[in-house]
């Protein structure tokens, strides 16, 4: 999984969190611009690192995830920045996050990125709709409200659970549409 520049640091921290507690090893890739943002909104970015089975350096285009021979169930990039999904649309792997979603996908296994931008313009909907025609997920940061949240954390919790969904990783982080609703 790789966390970005974007703002939201908190779905990729829950993320973790939620593979952890369903036995799934993660490899982790921090952008360097991401440590900024996560050293904001979460006060210290090694936190993240700690929770991860494996963290790499997002320079280091020599990890084991560059290669298709290193077998991964798939990759998450959540918080995706707009920058990261330009260069994945474009296959322009300068740093180890768009490389090893390059991987993913020559390789088809799946690919999940969650936007956190807002409002988007043409440029970043073309290269989304190009991610998508590709294969990948795009699981854009949108909770919904029709499980009632009260916190932040189950705004977050949602999200997370959309992910785990895409992975075919069961939860109980959100009550699902019939069970919010009484089955209607």
């Amino acid at each position: 999984m790789a966390i970005t520049g974007a703002s939201g640091a908190i779905y990729g921290k829950r993320l973790i969190e939620a593979l952890k507690e369903r036995g799934v090893e993660v490899h982790l890739i921090v952008s360097e611009s991401a440590r900024f943002v996560v050293e904001h909104e979460l006060d210290d970015p090694r936190i993240l690192e700690g929770m991860a089975d494996r963290v790499y350096d997002p320079r280091n285009l020599s990890a084991p995830v560059t290669s298709g021979s290193f077998r991964v169930d798939g990759m998450v990039i959540v918080p995706a920045s707009m920058k990261t999904v330009a260069a994945i649309a474009s296959g322009y792997c300068e740093n180890l996050v768009a490389r090893a979603a390059d991987v993913q996908l020559k390789e088809r296994r799946p690919l999940i990125v969650v936007p956190r931008e807002t409002p988007l313009n043409a440029i970043h909907l073309e290269n989304m709709a190009k991610l998508s025609r590709r294969g990948v997920t795009i699981l854009p940061a949108m909770p919904g409200f029709y499980h009632r949240p009260e916190t932040i954390g189950d705004l977050v919790d949602f999200v997370v659970g959309k992910i785990l969904d895409q992975l075919g990783l069961d939860h109980d982080l959100y009550r699902r549409w019939a069970e919010a609703t009484g089955g209607a």
